[in-house]
Parts: structure tokens; sequence; C-alpha cells
């Protein structure tokens, strides 16, 4: 459903987010390694989240790297979408056509039409915050390198 782009950008927020802090800035280097990204590839997804410190922070020079503030993870995930003017791929017509509507649906407009509003509102409501806590209380892997495990009781 989502491009490379914006699968590698909502696994880099999640890293960020976790490993990274003011304290603790991270590189280039581990992020990419981390989602599994090619690193020039992170970094043109790393350029469009910071621009204007919309939602990652960077610092540049050799104690610089990146990191989320509190605030920013209390943003929704629909923000990242919005960042990288991705939020049209859950927004609009499931098959990309210019003139889906009720009048004039697609083959798979009356279905979709029934999932669309669930999925805006998982996006816009769900925040950083709540998919690091989930994270923590699950065992999932990002990738093949980054796991992250579940809470001991």
């Amino acid at each position: 459903m989502f491009s490379k782009t914006t699968e590698y950008a909502l696994r880099a927020v999640l890293f960020i987010a976790k490993y990274g802090s003011v304290e603790n800035k991270l590189g280039i280097g581990p992020i990419s390694e981390a989602i599994d990204s090619p690193r020039s590839f992170t970094a043109k997804i790393l350029q469009k989240l910071t621009k204007d410190n919309a939602l990652i922070n960077s610092v540049t020079g050799p104690n610089g790297g990146f990191y989320l503030t509190a605030e920013a993870k209390k943003s929704s995930m629909m923000k990242i979408l919005e960042l990288l003017e991705e939020d049209t791929v859950i927004t609009k017509c499931v098959l990309g056509l210019q003139e889906c509507s009720e009048v004039n649906p697609c083959p798979m407009h009356h279905q979709y039409k029934h999932i669309k509003p669930q999925l805006i509102d998982l996006f816009e409501n769900k925040t950083i915050n709540d998919l690091l806590t989930e994270l923590d209380n699950t065992s999932i892997t990002l990738n093949n390198k980054l796991s992250i495990r579940r809470k001991k009781d």
C-alpha cells in the first residue's frame, strides 16, 4: 500500500524515537543500518522529515545527529505521511483513479469506502508514543537487525 520511502520513514521515526534523544543523537549510519535502508536513501527521507524541524530534529557537526523531542513523539502517524506528501495514499481512490466517486465508482469503491475512514482514523489518532508503547509490549522485528522484545512482567 505504501511506497518504500514511507515504509522506511515509518521505521526510521520509530527507531529514532526509541533510541535517540537530545543527549544521544543518532547518526545516519546506525539509522540506515537499523531500518535496513540504503544510507543515501535514508538521508533523503530524513531530509524531508527534518525540514524546519517539522518532526525530527537534527544537529550538524561532530556531536550531531537525529532525535525526536517529547512533543514530536506526541505527533500522529498521519504527520509522517503528510511530510512525505503521501497522505493521499489512504485518502484517494484505492486504485489511484482520478474520477472515482459515488457517481462514477471504481471496481473497489463500494468496499473501500467502508475501510478508508478506519485507515484515516488510525493514522490520525495513533501517535508515535502509542506505537513505542505497543512495541515495548510486543515481540516484533522492524527488520532483520532491529528486534524489540516483549517486556517481562
